[in-house]
């Protein structure tokens, strides 16, 4: 018993020894400003920091797509239709079958994200249309007509919109903050 515990000891303290001396690099004080606010503000700017419950009036709240306006304004733009999948990372939101009056006619409409910029080409809209018949057989198409260009440009103009209001938001909460004239 007393071998193992010898063993142990030995493989415990190699394994410390492993990683090697501490390393301190000298640091002056006058590198870095006095007040606290100012030094996380560097910090922060140089990517040496992060915030876990920071104050949310100055912090960026990421919620996954909830700081992307082309993801917004397209929930936005089809909030009268019922989702099947909003898939942030996998860039797509396809809606269920959605009817207004027709019982023998619904539509889908995929949106897939080709980029998170906002321009035309930004997002490909993909409308199928299902008609069934009395006997419940039904037909499925997809339908190329100015319906798609339509839906592409009400979530651009969303979007834009979307995205100024973010812009005019940030530039008020940080509009304490002393920028340089030709900023």
């Amino acid at each position: 018993m007393r071998i193992f515990i010898i063993i142990i000891a030995i493989l415990s303290l190699l394994s410390l020894n492993a990683c090697g001396p501490l390393k301190y690099k000298k640091v002056s004080a006058k590198d870095f400003p006095p007040d606290p606010k100012e030094r996380i503000k560097k910090n922060m700017e140089e990517g040496r920091g992060f915030r876990i419950l920071g104050d949310n009036k100055k912090g960026t709240n990421y919620e996954f797509a909830s700081s992307n306006p082309l993801w917004r304004a397209t929930l936005d733009t089809l909030n009268f239709m019922p989702l099947v999948s909003a898939n942030y990372s996998g860039g797509i939101v396809i809606t269920d079958w959605y009817s207004e009056n027709s019982p023998t006619e619904s539509i889908k409409i995929t949106v897939r994200f080709l980029t998170n910029e906002i321009r035309s080409d930004a997002i490909k809209i993909t409308i199928h249309k299902k008609i069934c018949n009395s006997m419940n057989n039904c037909k499925t198409n997809i339908v190329e007509n100015s319906t798609n260009n339509e839906i592409k440009i009400a979530i651009l103009k969303r979007a834009a919109q979307l995205k100024k209001i973010d812009f005019a938001k940030t530039k008020e909460e940080n509009s304490d903050v002393n920028l340089p004239k030709n900023f």
